[in-house]
């Protein structure tokens, strides 16, 4: 399958049971099939500023919300891929734009060079995000195991199943070892659906049969509640830290 750039379509999240997700997967059976990637450890840096705007705001359930990660699907080193992703929502479509980098050209680009070194329109728009919120760098690690699957009728249609989600706010790498806190209780998978459209019949009568239903959960958010928002109540303004540079960490 062609990597794709551009992605407009709505998420639906749906926490189960592994229980469950065995009894969906041979649902899923002959109408889905595994993607390119199949079963991989996904690992995600989160851009924010130092107040976790983006973050804060996001929990708040506003109409438009958007976001900045960087994302690789294994553990990488030097020439090995990596996708810089710009995640909005606005009323409840997901656009998803990505280009993609080296990891060496990534820590290069965030470390020493002021725009994206790809003159796209995408990578116009990572820089216009990064001027726009001042002061982005990376602020959480998060990783998850993830099998994703797509439809065999050439619909779009997708399933991803995550677990074992951690998050931790040190080796803000991609190039490091997941570990981490749980975000998720370990008998629990997190659903996704992704579609341009409507749900298929078959997977409405598989949820209805399972008593699973559509739930609102962040990662992100979820690492912020946990991990950073019960810290941040133990400090007073001036015990912020600032950085001279605006994004220069290596990922």
């Amino acid at each position: 399958m062609a990597e794709q750039s551009i992605f407009k379509r709505y998420e639906m999240k749906y926490m189960m049971t592994k229980k469950q997700r065995r009894y969906v997967l041979e649902a899923m059976l002959p109408y889905m099939k595994l993607d390119d990637y199949g079963h991989t450890t996904i690992r995600n840096i989160y851009f924010d500023t130092d107040d976790f705007r983006l973050v804060r705001r996001s929990i708040e359930k506003p109409v438009y919300k958007e976001k900045l990660r960087i994302r690789s699907y294994k553990q990488v080193c030097g020439d090995d891929k990596v996708f810089i992703e710009l995640k909005k929502k606005y009323d409840g479509v997901v656009y998803k734009r990505r280009e993609t980098l080296s990891f060496a050209e990534t820590n290069k680009w965030l470390c020493t060079e002021k725009y994206f070194p790809k003159r796209t329109q995408i990578g116009r728009e990572i820089d216009y995000f990064f001027e726009f919120y001042k002061g982005l760098k990376p602020k959480v690690f998060l990783s998850y195991e993830r099998e994703a699957f797509y439809s065999t009728d050439g619909s779009d249609f997708r399933v991803t199943f995550d677990e074992n989600i951690l998050a931790r706010q040190e080796e803000l790498s991609l190039s490091k070892d997941v570990w981490g806190q749980k975000l998720i209780d370990s008998n629990c998978v997190l659903m996704e659906i992704k579609t341009p459209g409507g749900i298929p019949l078959w997977m409405v009568k598989v949820l209805s049969e399972q008593g699973i239903y559509k739930t609102s959960f962040s990662k992100y958010g979820t690492a912020y509640q946990k991990m950073i928002y019960p810290n941040e109540l133990f400090l007073t303004g001036n015990e912020s830290i600032n950085f001279d540079k605006r994004k220069c960490a290596a990922i």
